[in-house]
């Protein structure tokens, strides 16, 4: 898949991670039905790898579907033979060439100039900005793209609805979205709230400026 022109395009990844998997699954699930087309299932939540492979055979082989906190090249083997086809990396690992040479394109995770240069050595498709909320936000992401002015960023912490349309309007090119959507959705919560929050950052995406 072509993850930059997807980001492009959707404008939004929604973060599932939770410790009960059939609610993580039914997350996946309703938020894709929501439209947000663009999903990573954490390899962080409990058995992800299988949330992953059942995700996969529900939504079948075209719908995109990701999987984050890819450290290794383990990981990004695991979860490609679950039928992952993108991965988001917290860092710079060994997970990064692993789902490459998979032909798994990688939204991979930085923080500062050196580790952006570092990522575009790599051949990654876009550039996680991790933590953004704790690391200057809005402003941090406007400082960045000085020096990076046509890197694909997408931030990703603590990003709620302020964070995102902040985000948006000082150029990113879309924006990773955890609990502030999610909720307890991947946890046995409602999923009904999880739909509405998913139209409200659907319509928030849609809003900003290209």
């Amino acid at each position: 898949m072509d993850l930059t022109a997807a980001l492009a395009t959707h404008r939004l990844v929604a973060i599932v991670r939770g410790d009960d998997p059939d609610a993580a699954l039914h997350t996946v699930l309703a938020l894709v039905e929501e439209g947000v087309d663009l999903v990573e299932v954490s390899l962080s939540g409990k058995d992800a790898l299988s949330v992953i492979e059942r995700a996969r055979h529900a939504l079948g082989p075209d719908r995109p579907l990701g999987v984050g906190t890819v450290l290794t090249a383990e990981d990004a083997r695991a979860a490609h033979s679950a039928g992952a086809d993108f991965a988001v990396t917290p860092g710079l690992g060994d997970g990064i060439g692993a789902a490459r040479e998979l032909g798994m394109p990688v939204l991979a995770g930085v923080l500062t100039p050196t580790e952006i240069i570092a990522a575009q050595a790599m051949g990654v498709a876009a550039l996680k900005i991790f933590p953004i909320a704790q690391s200057g936000g809005a402003a941090y992401l406007k400082a960045l793209r000085g020096p990076f002015p046509d890197t694909p960023f997408v931030p990703v912490g603590g990003v709620d609805e302020a964070v995102a349309r902040a985000c948006l309007a000082a150029g990113a090119l879309a924006v990773g979205v955890g609990s502030p959507l999610v909720g307890d959705a991947a946890e046995g919560g409602s999923i009904t709230a999880l739909r509405e929050r998913a139209r409200l950052f659907r319509t928030l995406v849609a809003e900003a400026t290209p």
